[in-house]
């Protein structure tokens, strides 16, 4: 086989996720080539992205270019791919998960204050959310871009903390201080690399399989179905959480008004088997109890 041609973002942190597929591709004797996609405004496609069902912000790009043959995989981090794929692409493969927990990051001149004190930058909707559900006077302030931007704007501008995923800041290596944050149960599929291939492409997807974790599939996939069927897309204040511990699975999910004040929640742990969809079980138990209206109001604010 040729060159596997693996398609990413060309921030960092994606590179590296990239780097990493490869690393696993070519310990089975696989040559890769990496391809930074910039930029989808040269793209050209003769159907319409609407009809595809191309809707991730920080996906679009690489669907594209995988559309057009252009990667033969595409690199992820789950958290940013849609529940629903355009037609013809597959998440093909889970690297094992890492770090899914979000964690607290404080200036220097914040380091002494409580945390219900703190005037925190956050964009992130679910952050937000949970925060205010335990510290309801919070002041919120906007923040963008990647992890070296984001700390750099902590220490020039004006709030004190931010909240940033651990496994940004492992994957870079980032000597920083942080803290967890118990409460905040992280964003469905945090912390996982995922890769995507085209859904013709059999003899790619079959390599694929091989470095595929089943255990961090199967989890994610029920943190993905709970998503889904809550219909929360990867904006609203959903968090999941699925993990492996003694042959079960425990499995954390929670759905948190905007301002903090309704929160539904679910905490389970049950042996896992195929023919069952737990995480449309579990969504659909919190739908039952006051979710659906939560999420009408919320889905009317956002």
């Amino acid at each position: 086989m040729k060159s596997i041609r693996i398609g990413t973002r060309s921030s960092a942190l994606a590179l590296w996720q990239a780097e990493e597929v490869a690393a696993k591709l070519q310990e089975l004797n696989y040559e890769t080539e990496i391809v930074p996609i910039v930029s989808s405004g040269d793209k050209n496609l003769n159907q319409p992205l609407y009809s595809l069902g191309i809707t991730g912000v920080f996906t679009r790009d690489l669907d594209i270019a995988l559309l057009n043959d252009e990667i033969d995989i595409a690199v992820h981090s789950l958290k940013d791919v849609p529940t629903k794929l355009p037609e013809n692409i597959e998440i093909v493969s889970y690297l094992e998960r890492d770090f899914p927990q979000d964690v607290l990051i404080r200036r220097k001149s914040a380091k002494n204050k409580e945390l219900h004190e703190l005037k925190l930058a956050t964009s992130s909707l679910r952050r937000r959310a949970f925060w205010s559900k335990h510290y309801p006077e919070a002041e919120f302030f906007d923040i963008r871009g990647n992890i070296q931007t984001r700390l750099q704007k902590l220490e020039e501008q004006d709030f004190d903390a931010t909240i940033l995923s651990l496994a940004g800041i492992k994957r870079m290596k980032m000597d920083i201080d942080y803290e967890f944050i118990p409460f905040l149960i992280p964003a469905p599929s945090q912390g996982v690399v995922a890769v995507a291939g085209h859904s013709e492409k059999k003899e790619i997807n079959e390599i694929l399989a091989k470095i595929n974790h089943k255990e961090t599939q199967i989890c994610v996939e029920i943190e993905r179905n709970f998503l889904s069927t809550l219909e929360g897309g990867c904006t609203a204040p959903i968090g999941a959480f699925a993990e492996i511990i003694d042959n079960q699975i425990r499995f954390k999910a929670g759905l948190c008004s905007l301002d903090g004040k309704n929160y539904i929640h679910t905490d389970e742990n049950f042996e896992f088997n195929d023919e069952e969809n737990f995480g449309e079980k579990f969504a659909n138990i919190v739908l039952e109890n006051g979710g659906k209206e939560l999420m009408t109001e919320i889905k009317s604010k956002i």
